[in-house]
């Protein structure tokens, strides 16, 4: 039998949970403050599929740090009990992470007051000097933490965690860079840990012996930060004077953050050489995430002994049903996460109406409305044609075929994955085309009739007389060099030098080796590092130049452009932030700052090749050749607007499920 580790229960003090699958906490913004359906939908869809414990994300204690959600909001008396009950039903267990955030927040207090914190350190993204607490302040936050809990347990928690991890308020008191205090609460290991052991004792007096308690601990990797020693301390400590009941081991804070959520460069269970010594020093339960996407992954680490429970929360997001479909034997059907971090990361860090989704999976939030599990066969099938097989076209045509209807699918290349093909040719990006290799699969699967090497026309369309049409086609990359800094200029070519794009160079797969090329990154997305990743392993050396303040910035709200900085850096790769290309002459590139006018205060670098990355134009083939038909057409993905990944699966997602 497969899934044997896994697939057992195991006792969290005094609570069982059926197997070793826990959700752990994990920002989502889809409440907005509150429990709303949307939330309630969203815990309730992976208790469906079978998670054994979801861990609910971070609850603010105190006004002077706002949670996702707050223990004190009036609203959650109604409302929270709900989320509890939605869970219950399938047999998932539920606990609540609180936390305070210290100087470490995001949002400002109830009153706009400084944060509250061990020294006047500031966080790394606060704007303002946190006041240090006094003794009067560390007893008036211990006692919400015990409000706190004993309102969880009131509205029916199984279990209450302390988050005492990730540079968060417990964290920053252990850590000897941030806490600088010379009282009982300073100095030696002992002080430092006191305010944690003060604060899990009162939270364990607080509930009855019937409510598990457990912390959350993350080595931060900082020199002079808290360290595993400083953990492991803590964790020794609180299971010695018995306050606990299991540990949930993560790693990083704020200034390591993409390790704390690593993405498709990391491999799974990245953490585990820090996890495992912390895991080994207790006898009590540990869980341990690190980018875990499969149950066989997660069976093999639990067969290691490495840890008890592993927390997945990333590939939950992707497929609520893994644990289920897995067990059934339906392994293959699980929808992937590939850890691009597009849609749930960076979804909450955005800066324009914050919230997490998923590349993959268009439902997330949307559960009460877009679950996959509430795809019912059409009432009465239609023959459906989607010309494109991309992402989107794909995943039109893979709902179409789930609802029954009859489809065929056209490919104009002779292979399916449309740009996918070209970005899992970067290094590090490979995983990239695992959500497109995994739809291919499951058109297969479900009968879809797909046709490679096949250009569709109106005379096609006539013969194959559909009820739909879906239009997949994609967007051809622009190469016009038109920089949104200034759009109104374009690059002057001389000798007829050309610009190319990012599939020119992936197609022609050239050795670049001693060669000077530049990159001219107008998106501030991933595919501008792509290339230039590229182009180094190629051999070449690069001149990155792009309009952006920073480096790819909307790649860093998916918190891929430090770990793609560590591997850029060296006297091949030089950073031109600010900066426009005016002029190619098929030698040497104009470089100018995009608020300098005057071309003689610009400066000239050597490029033999000079690739342009920029928003696409979608391929107009097919808006005028159907305005003469009654056929139902639609038009997704970069077909109807030069968009992310993230858009085009929604697209092609929402396209057919209701059709």
């Amino acid at each position: 039998m497969k899934y044997t580790h896994v697939n057992t229960p195991l006792k969290i003090g005094p609570v069982e949970i059926k197997n070793r699958i826990v959700r752990p906490a994990h920002g989502t913004l889809i409440g907005q403050g509150s429990v709303n359906d949307n939330l309630i939908a969203y815990h309730e869809e992976r208790a469906k599929g079978g998670v054994a414990l979801s861990i609910i994300e971070i609850m603010g204690v105190h006004p002077s740090s706002l949670g996702a959600l707050n223990s004190y909001d009036p609203s959650l008396e109604e409302s929270y009990p709900k989320l509890v009950d939605a869970c219950h039903m399938h047999g998932m267990k539920v606990f609540q992470q609180l936390w305070h955030g210290g100087h470490n927040i995001a949002m400002p207090s109830v009153d706009g007051s400084p944060p509250w914190s061990a020294s006047a350190i500031r966080g790394l993204h606060s704007a303002q000097t946190p006041t240090p607490m006094t003794l009067s302040m560390i007893k008036e936050i211990i006692a919400s933490f015990e409000a706190g809990a004993r309102k969880c347990e009131e509205w029916g928690v199984d279990g209450v965690e302390i988050h005492c991890a990730h540079g968060y308020l417990p964290a920053q008191f252990l850590s000897p860079a941030i806490n600088q205090r010379d009282d009982e609460y300073g100095g030696s290991l002992e002080n430092r840990a006191r305010f944690i052991i003060e604060l899990v004792a009162a939270v364990r007096a607080a509930v009855s012996p019937n409510i598990a308690v457990g912390v959350r601990v993350a080595p931060d990797t900082l020199e002079g930060g808290a360290g595993l020693e400083d953990y492991q301390y803590i964790v020794k400590t609180l299971e010695e004077k018995k306050l606990i009941d299991y540990v949930n081991i993560s790693l990083g804070n704020y200034q390591t953050f993409p390790k704390m959520i690593g993405g498709m460069h990391e491999p799974a269970g990245y953490e585990m050489d820090t996890s495992s010594v912390i895991a080994a020093s207790t006898d009590l339960p540990t869980i341990v995430v690190g980018r875990f996407r499969t149950l066989e992954e997660a069976d093999q680490l639990i067969r290691s002994g490495d840890a008890d429970m592993v927390g997945m929360v990333r590939a939950l997001i992707a497929d609520p049903n893994l644990v289920a479909k897995s067990l059934d034997d339906r392994a293959d059907d699980v929808r992937p996460c590939i850890g691009c971090n597009q849609g749930c990361v960076a979804g909450i860090y955005k800066p324009i109406m914050p919230v997490m989704g998923c590349t993959v999976n268009p439902a997330v939030g949307l559960e009460n409305f877009l679950s996959e599990n509430l795809i019912q066969a059409a009432q009465q099938t239609k023959k459906v044609v989607v010309i494109g097989g991309g992402p989107a076209g794909m995943e039109a045509a893979r709902v179409a075929a789930l609802r029954g209807h009859t489809v065929s699918l056209f490919e104009a290349n002779k292979e399916l994955g449309g740009k996918l093909r070209y970005a899992a040719l970067a290094p590090t990006r490979a995983g990239i085309r695992d959500i497109a290799v995994w739809q291919e699969e499951q058109l297969y699967k479900h009968g879809v009739d797909v046709h490679l090497n096949s250009f569709v026309e109106m005379a096609d369309i006539t013969t194959l007389n559909p009820d739909m049409v879906i239009v997949a086609v994609g967007a051809t990359p622009r190469s016009d060099g038109k920089q949104l800094s200034n759009p109104g200029e374009e690059i002057t070519l001389i000798n007829n030098a050309q610009l190319k794009t990012s599939v020119e160079l992936f197609e022609e797969g050239k050795d670049y080796s001693g060669k000077d090329v530049t990159v001219i990154d107008d998106l501030g997305e991933y595919e501008a590092i792509a290339c230039a990743e590229y182009l180094l392993s190629m051999g070449a050396n690069v001149n990155y130049v792009t309009r952006h303040t920073s480096f790819a910035p909307y790649a860093e709200y998916s918190l891929m452009t430090e770990p793609a900085l560590k591997r850029l850096y060296g006297e091949r790769f030089t950073l031109h932030l600010r900066s426009r290309v005016t002029g190619f002459d098929g030698q040497n590139v104009a470089v100018l700052p995009t608020y300098i006018d005057r071309a003689e205060d610009g400066m000239t670098v050597a490029a033999a090749e000079v690739f342009y990355i920029s928003s696409g134009t979608s391929n107009s083939e097919y808006l005028n050749i159907f305005n003469e038909t009654t056929v139902d057409i639609k038009y997704i993905g970069d077909a109807r607007s030069s968009r992310s990944l993230v858009e085009a699966i929604a697209d092609g997602y929402k396209s057919t499920i209701f059709s």
